[in-house]
């Protein structure tokens, strides 16, 4: 017949798709076509009953009262007061079973019009989690919606489970009324809710504010802490007054403390913290405790290139350069002779609270060698050392411990001129030196080594006396006296009678045999009895006899008359 209608064709079975928006509906087809909201009115008024320090109680007309924290009100709360009324929402329950509130204005769709209305002005809108199923929640949004896992913005299927039999805000992010399929997103307005918290709670904090937070992660250099939906940064160094070499040595996570903030960042949002500052200044306490000149006992804490770093007490610590640590050696580094968790004494040089400085020595404490070293080594001593160091200028003599002496390159020898003392000297040579000058307060000594070397005049003195009778040639002559050479280099001093003089020429008659005229000499001095030629007078290149009439050995100076 050409009015019959076929029959309709037999329909293929719906291919499963993993994709939970597309699969809403053959999830659908599992639950009624139609679903009555058997709730209340999502929309409620609120009316303030009281406040704390974080948090506002409103009266919403239930047996438990509703809680909004202070940051979801302008300037945190501040100007509301008990009476005052907030259109508000309830979003779930908290674990002392309050209503939790928001001020979001949301709306609770009543037919399919006011869903379309919602899903084209993206608005948020109150849904009933009405239970678990495969892949996500079911949401009673006036008619069955469906919500994945994954916009649900919890993490876990256990923390889904609790959504369960609660009030949702959420958004329509797909809408097919033919269908009668239906896709919200809770994800979404959580995390613009978590924007506006963090704004809020970011515009009322301000530096030098008490707050409480939780340790979130920690990391080498501190320690995150949620302030309850902002993170801030406990830098380790803000731990605690004392050093702390790792943050887990101090704080856990999951650990609540109370914070102090340091600093924001208006650009970055940064939030600086410090625990540290809610616990006294140990410097603040230093002010007469310790005084210059004092013996204290400390911690070597930390050994740095300059110094050694020693905590006298918990936040309070002194350096010792590596200056004052020995009077004996040079220090190159201080782990020549300290080491971390040494217990030490030391002296304290100086202290500066203002600075949070404090010097420390710790040569001090071993007593000074150069305290007694004008009477151990007085001027004109001879002392004898080893060669420590040599420099262009002269060689540097340790005559005791921690004791040394220069011996500048003029006063190394009288034989040559030197270029530099490794010419005669090295290292670690023991030479004998005279001590000509002591200079306590810089700690200077000035040595001499050819001072105590005899000399051909020093050992004329050392053979000879008074009275005794010697030979030498007249090399000057003038009125009552004459210049008389008793040896090479060696030369004195004769007094002259007039009838001596008299009888003298200037240098007339032969001239001397100069050659013939030294060895004699020479001969004589070393105890030649062959006696000069008697002559009446004096004249220059005479040899003849004379008698010591005085010795000077410490002006080194001889005086003759003739004998």
């Amino acid at each position: 017949m050409e009015n019959e209608i076929p029959a309709p064709e037999p329909q293929a079975e719906p291919t499963p798709n993993t994709n939970a928006t597309e699969s809403f509906g053959a999830l659908l087809s599992q639950f009624e076509q139609s679903h009555k909201a058997d709730a209340g009115a999502k929309q409620l008024e609120g009316i303030v009953v009281s406040l704390d320090a974080e948090s506002v109680f409103l009266d919403i007309g239930y047996k438990v009262e509703g809680v909004l924290p202070r940051s979801a009100f302008k300037e945190n709360a501040e100007g509301v007061k008990p009476g005052d009324k907030f259109p508000v929402s309830v979003k779930g329950r908290n674990e002392e079973r309050y209503y939790i509130l928001s001020l979001t204005r949301v709306s609770q769709p009543k037919d399919w019009a006011s869903l379309e209305t919602a899903f084209a002005e993206k608005a948020a809108i109150v849904g009933t989690v009405t239970a678990v199923v495969k892949g996500g929640l079911s949401v009673d949004v006036g008619v069955r919606a469906f919500m994945p896992a994954s916009r649900s913005g919890v993490r876990d299927a256990a923390e889904m489970e609790k959504l369960v039999g609660t009030d949702i805000t959420c958004r329509i992010i797909k809408l097919d009324v033919a269908d009668e399929d239906v896709v919200v997103d809770r994800r979404a307005i959580v995390e613009e809710q978590a924007l506006v918290q963090q704004a809020s709670q970011y515009a009322a904090m301000q530096e030098g504010d008490v707050v409480n937070g939780t340790v979130r992660s920690l990391t080498t250099f501190g320690a995150f802490v949620d302030l309850g939906g902002i993170d801030g940064l406990l830098h380790i160094s803000d731990l605690a007054w004392t050093r702390v070499r790792a943050p887990e040595d101090v704080l856990t996570v999951g650990q609540e403390l109370q914070v102090k903030v340091l600093k924001i960042d208006p650009e970055s949002r940064r939030i600086s913290l410090g625990l540290k500052q809610l616990q006294p200044e140990p410097w603040d306490q230093v002010g007469g405790k310790y005084m210059a000149g004092e013996r204290v006992t400390g911690t070597v804490t930390r050994l740095m290139d300059f110094g050694a770093f020693v905590e006298l007490e918990p936040g309070i610590e002194g350096l010792i350069h590596v200056s004052e640590m020995s009077w004996v050696k040079k220090v190159r580094k201080p782990s020549d002779i300290l080491k971390e968790g040494d217990t030490v004494e030391v002296v304290i040089l100086t202290v500066s609270p203002a600075e949070k400085r404090m010097s420390l020595g710790l040569k001090q404490t071993l007593g000074d060698p150069w305290a007694d070293v004008a009477h151990k080594f007085p001027v004109g001593a001879a002392v004898e050392g080893a060669v420590t160091r040599m420099m262009k200028f002269g060689a540097f003599v340790q005559i005791a411990e921690g004791v040394e002496g220069l011996v500048h390159i003029s006063e190394i020898t009288a034989e040559r001129h030197l270029h530099h003392p490794q010419d005669v000297l090295k290292t670690g040579k023991v030479v004998r030196a005279q001590v000509l000058a002591i200079d306590k307060e810089k700690r200077q000594i000035k040595l001499s080594m050819k001072q105590l070397v005899p000399t051909s005049l020093n050992e004329y003195l050392a053979e000879h006396a008074q009275g005794d009778v010697v030979s030498g040639r007249v090399i000057e002559q003038g009125p009552g006296s004459a210049v008389v050479e008793l040896g090479e280099g060696i030369r004195a001093k004769c007094r002259v009678p007039e009838a001596a003089a008299a009888g003298g020429g200037s240098s007339g008659g032969a001239k001397a045999d100069l050659s013939s005229l030294t060895s004699m000499l020479q001969a004589r001095w070393k105890g030649a009895t062959t006696a000069a030629p008697q002559v009446e007078g004096l004249r220059v290149g005479q040899i003849r006899s004379f008698r010591i009439a005085k010795l000077d050995p410490e002006r080194e100076s001889i005086e003759l008359e003739l004998a």
